[in-house]
């Protein structure tokens, strides 16, 4: 009789989803997907998931067969089951490889040399033997979650690290100075996510909630992230990231390639543009006393390149920040291309990077920049043009720009 899905799916007593466990096991062994099986059986997929791994088995009424589980040796479950150690029993008492093995069952070879190594006994005359009810045990006893950390099970640890947490340590500095208190001591060796753990994971108790508190960050939880594949498009127009930036700006060897950013003032309320020649380290700042949207961004930036020679107007590069959400309309009036850095990515604009943190003694973090008049910023600009530089053999900006231009 082919099987049909019940209307009525309560009430049904020690029958409860017999028939639906039966029906899914066949579908299973046909070769479907769990999540196939599951649709046509009309079951949840959290329910399958269950079954296929072997916990929550639903109860049989009297009189029906037992529901066995068929043997996953090449099923989806991500465990072993008790026939896979069978299997791996038998074999290895036929001397057979374990690369055989986990070929035979669907695995990966490493997956059944760990299982060997976890699960099996040493035998006291030499040599290790593998008995498959015996790893079976030791499996399920490993498996129950949560576990005990590291440092609940280590009053001497915990103690340490509490100390250190009070001192304002960071997690990375407690484990280095362990290591280094206890060398001999590998019990009291942890790694600084297993003190983050500790104070993130909520019903753990490892460590006092309040030490999160002596974190630099000042959280006492964990702030998600996406990842950088994730994110949506910041901008209108296509982004060209840095990439495809050609390879004569990133040897230097050509001038006329710059990077920019924005330095910003109290309360994010201003900000003053930076630009950096990437061959000569030529700055030139931008004046930005209204604000620093995308369009004052732009115009701002258009009215300050436009004074450069053509040769010297190759392309820029900069970070991805919302102020260059109009890039496409400042390549279109003045033929530079603008390429963008990876997320969280400020090394690769290090010329610039580094310039902004020389420019911060002339406008220090926290004041208003919309103080500072154009030809304040033009007489900022010609001073660091006028140091010289190690990295250009002493030379200054200003002078290796004169000799390119000379030349």
């Amino acid at each position: 009789m082919d099987f049909e899905i019940r209307k009525e799916r309560k009430g049904q007593g020690r029958r409860k989803l017999v028939r639906e466990r039966e029906e899914y096991f066949r579908l299973m062994d046909q070769g479907l997907t769990s999540y196939e099986a599951c649709r046509i059986v009309g079951i949840n997929y959290r329910t399958g998931k269950r079954w296929r791994n072997g916990r929550n088995p639903a109860p049989t009424h009297k009189g029906a067969p037992p529901v066995q589980r068929a043997a996953p040796s090449s099923g989806p479950s991500r465990y072993l089951s008790e026939a896979d150690r069978i299997h791996i029993a038998d074999r290895l008492r036929e001397k057979a490889t374990v690369r055989a093995i986990a070929a035979e069952l669907g695995r990966s070879p490493s997956t059944i040399s760990r299982e060997i190594r976890r699960n099996g006994t040493v035998d006291p005359r030499g040599g290790r033997h593998y008995r498959p009810h015996a790893a079976q045990a030791r499996a399920d006893a490993r498996r129950p979650r949560p576990k005990p950390g590291k440092i609940g099970q280590n009053p001497a640890l915990r103690a340490f690290i509490q100390s250190r947490l009070d001192l304002r340590w960071s997690p990375e500095q407690i484990c280095q100075a362990l290591r280094q208190t206890f060398p001999e001591r590998p019990e009291m060796h942890v790694v600084h996510e297993t003190v983050y753990q500790a104070l993130y994971v909520q019903g753990r108790g490892e460590l006092r909630r309040e030490l999160a508190k002596a974190l630099r960050t000042g959280r006492v939880r964990r702030k998600p992230r996406r990842q950088a594949q994730q994110r949506r498009p910041r901008f209108r127009d296509p982004m060209v990231m840095i990439s495809e930036r050609p390879a004569e700006a990133e040897d230097r060897a050509v001038p006329g390639h710059w990077e920019g950013d924005l330095i910003i003032g109290k309360d994010n309320g201003s900000a003053i543009g930076t630009l950096v020649e990437r061959s000569t380290r030529y700055v030139m700042l931008v004046h930005l006393p209204n604000g620093r949207s995308p369009e004052l961004v732009r115009d701002a930036l258009m009215e300050t390149v436009t004074a450069l020679p053509t040769h010297l107007r190759r392309s820029l590069t900069w970070d991805q920040g919302s102020e260059m959400g109009r890039h496409r309309d400042f390549t279109v009036a003045t033929d530079i291309p603008v390429y963008f850095c990876d997320p969280a990515s400020p090394w690769q604009r290090g010329s610039n990077e580094n310039t902004n943190g020389l420019l911060r003694q002339y406008f220090p973090k926290g004041t208003d920049l919309t103080v500072h008049t154009r030809e304040h910023l033009a007489a900022v600009a010609a001073e660091l043009n006028g140091r010289p530089r190690k990295t250009l053999g002493w030379e200054t900006p200003a002078e290796r720009l004169h000799k390119l231009l000379a030349a």
